[in-house]
């Protein structure tokens, strides 16, 4: 062996973590600590509690029709949110329709089905539907230019974001095109 590494493994045994003299002190500590990590988290849980009741105005959400008709697009990815329109960080959480997930989306003549597995589905009538674009981020979660698709709709009082992800994100133009395409119909039709 060279000198320096008869000196680096001396200095290596030499080093030793200190023997624990106080046990009482150290596990106070660690009990302060998880108390203080559970408060934040209940914290957090009654904050998103509090967020839902303040949304209470919030209407109950559509199911989806006996009939939708064929689907025209269909796609699996995630749900990353629904926050009021336009305001890209104000959540809303009632009906669960802040809760991230998986989703299957369809889309059919009658409007938007949104089945999420482990979380409340919803349907979103075509005479709901506003406008459908490519967007960055949602609610806190931002991605690349173009990697999310939003859907914009009324639900009672209120018009709604809701964020996208395909599990293919060359998809989200095919959707925009049609959900778009869909709304510009509807709208030539009601004004007849």
């Amino acid at each position: 062996m060279t000198p320096v590494t008869l000196i680096a493994a001396g200095l290596a045994a030499e080093k030793k973590s200190a023997e624990v003299t106080d046990w009482a002190a150290r596990i106070g500590w660690l009990v302060g600590l998880a108390l203080f990590v559970a408060l934040v988290y209940w914290l957090m849980r009654e904050g998103w509690k509090w967020r839902g009741t303040l949304q209470g105005d919030v209407p109950e959400l559509p199911a989806v029709p006996d009939d939708p008709g064929p689907a025209r697009l269909n796609m699996s990815g995630r749900y990353h949110g629904s926050t009021t329109a336009g305001q890209w960080l104000d959540r809303i959480v009632a009906h669960g329709l802040g809760t991230r997930s998986r989703v299957e989306l369809t889309l059919t003549d009658a409007g938007l089905d949104v089945v999420r597995p482990g979380a409340t589905d919803f349907f979103v009538p075509r005479e709901a539907l506003r406008e459908a674009v490519l967007g960055k981020g949602i609610a806190g979660k931002v991605l690349t230019e173009g990697g999310l698709l939003v859907v914009t709709w009324a639900h009672g009082e209120r018009l709604i974001d809701s964020g996208f992800r395909s599990d293919h994100a060359a998809e989200h133009t095919d959707w925009v095109d049609a959900i778009n395409s869909m709304i510009n119909k509807t709208e030539t039709e009601g004004a007849r």
